[in-house]
């Protein structure tokens, strides 16, 4: 058993067993509940802003105030869960992320919305990292890995089913829907949970927690993201603006500094060393801000430029989630042999054609002649890309920062796509409430689409450039079982010190030269 398991000799529990079932019941609710929420509250943005009047920065603000928290404290979130118990954490995320859902599904206002979805970052935080992290805890050594795949392959359904559900909940009753249906869910999971799974605890874990620097990053995100979206609305000069930018600025560097003066930094800076580390990092935050910055856009497009319903929104971007989940573990065995450059290089230029093909896009919005065909070429390119993508900066990093490196990726992710939904509907143009004009709304999402396209294919470029393959003779043959690969960022895998990404991809790709 791994280090973190053996924190509780004796409760190694065995796949098939109904206490096995119980638990994995439980992880795929938990880290269900975000990824449904994070499907759907995409499709509700054009019913929010028309019944709070919002223009696109209000739009925003709904999506970031989310990642913001999210992005800034999910390192914290698993070392929290190391130190104070995994289980014990896990629940307390659930619980918070249910109030808060609650609180966004009765807010009054705009202002009051964003607030409650800023807690709904902070519940993410808390919860998502001790999902992985109790299956990897729980399980005896041979069973772990098959547990691993029956979560992975069930949050992928989440993830599939969920603009279809927001999509029939906002057409039937409300957008309000979208965050009363994680109540039941958050329920089902207290109770399971309370019952059936084990705690556990890593008893190596650093007896203080990074608090400082949690709170750097977040302020730091927070300041630089709200910079960039008021700057189009209270002009880039103004003194809320530039004092927000700067103070953001700050943030991240002391961010920086406190985590490399450190005792027990939440991200050691030494990860950074490996050359293949970075330069994986760096592709994936530009893949991820070209793919969350137009993603952003698309179902506000097609309600509010093409005609769609909600609910025939949601389901035109159903073949996305449907090609990954059916190829994602099949790209990431070819690149286990064959190396990791070639996918890395390709797929996001395939990505960047998907994107490009928006333009087709027009205020009809023909699904067959229109959207289909980019949606159809976007999904060939994550199914290409997003595998390799991850697998490479986590088998880059030491094993003893397995963890640390997949919370490093899945951060750099979000952040990403933090930035780019703060910057790309200004650069297009779409500001205020364009959005609520189809001809204006749709002329700038054809000048955004071709901006995230030129970004992405420049992901591209730079893993051509940067990425390299391991000799052949040092390869190992790559996992079989299915991984999921959500859209708003890496598939989350465990804790500090875990070896759950060597058993998922036996560590394949990438060269260790830190």
């Amino acid at each position: 058993m791994s280090d973190t398991a053996a924190a509780l000799p004796g409760t190694a529990l065995r796949y098939g067993t109904g206490a096995g079932r119980w638990v994995i019941l439980a992880t795929v609710l938990g880290s269900g509940i975000t990824a449904l929420d994070s499907t759907v509250v995409g499709i509700g943005l054009p019913a929010i802003g028309k019944e709070f009047h919002i223009g696109v920065d209000g739009l925003q603000w709904t999506v970031n105030a989310y990642t913001v928290t999210l992005a800034g404290l999910l390192l914290l979130g698993g070392s929290l869960g190391d130190r104070f118990g995994r289980r014990r954490v896990f629940l307390i995320g659930v619980v918070w992320f249910a109030v808060a859902s609650l609180l966004c599904g009765i807010a009054p206002n705009a202002p009051t919305l964003v607030i409650a979805r800023a807690l709904q970052g902070v519940g993410g935080a808390l919860l998502m990292p001790g999902s992985l992290a109790i299956l990897e805890a729980s399980f005896a050594d041979g069973d772990r890995a098959r547990a691993i795949g029956a979560w992975s392959g069930l949050g992928g359904v989440a993830t599939a089913i969920g603009p279809f559900v927001g999509g029939y909940l906002i057409n039937a009753v409300s957008w309000r829907l979208i965050f009363y249906i994680n109540l039941p869910l958050a329920a089902a999971v207290i109770v399971i949970a309370l019952r059936h799974v084990p705690e556990s605890r890593d008893p190596r874990a650093a007896k203080s927690s990074d608090v400082t620097g949690a709170a750097l990053a977040a302020l730091g995100l927070a300041g630089v993201t709200y910079g960039l979206t008021e700057g189009p609305t209270h002009g880039w000069n103004s003194a809320a603006v530039l004092g927000s930018l700067f103070a953001g600025v700050l943030a991240l560097a002391l961010f920086l500094l406190v985590e490399a003066r450190g005792r027990a930094p939440m991200m050691p800076l030494g990860v950074f060393r490996s050359r293949q580390f970075s330069a994986a990092n760096a592709v994936t935050f530009i893949v991820y801000a070209a793919l969350g910055g137009a993603l952003f856009l698309v179902p506000v497009v097609l309600q509010s430029g093409a005609g769609y319903s909600p609910l025939q929104a949601g389901v035109s971007l159903l073949p996305i989630t449907a090609i990954m989940l059916a190829f994602s573990a099949r790209s990431a065995a070819l690149s286990a042999r064959i190396g990791p450059r070639l996918q890395m290089s390709v797929g996001p230029i395939v990505v960047a054609g998907g994107m490009a093909l928006f333009t087709l896009v027009g205020t009809g919005g023909d699904y067959f002649t229109e959207v289909l065909p980019p949606v159809l070429l976007l999904a060939a390119g994550l199914a290409i890309t997003v595998a390799p993508l991850t697998a490479t900066a986590l088998s880059a990093a030491p094993p003893e920062h397995a963890g640390v490196a997949s919370a490093v990726n899945n951060t750099v992710a979000r952040s990403g796509t933090l930035i780019a939904v703060a910057v790309l509907p200004a650069a297009a143009a779409i500001t205020g409430t364009s959005y609520l004009h189809p001809a204006e709304l749709v002329a700038g999402f054809h000048t955004a689409v071709l901006v995230a396209a030129v970004a992405c294919a420049a992901g591209g470029v730079l893993a051509a450039l940067t990425i390299r393959n391991r000799p052949a003779a040092d390869r190992r043959p790559a996992a079989t079982h299915h991984h999921s690969c959500p859209l708003d960022g890496p598939p989350q895998h465990a804790d500090r010190g875990s070896v759950v990404v060597d058993e998922l991809l036996r560590r394949p790709l990438a060269d260790r030269d830190g």
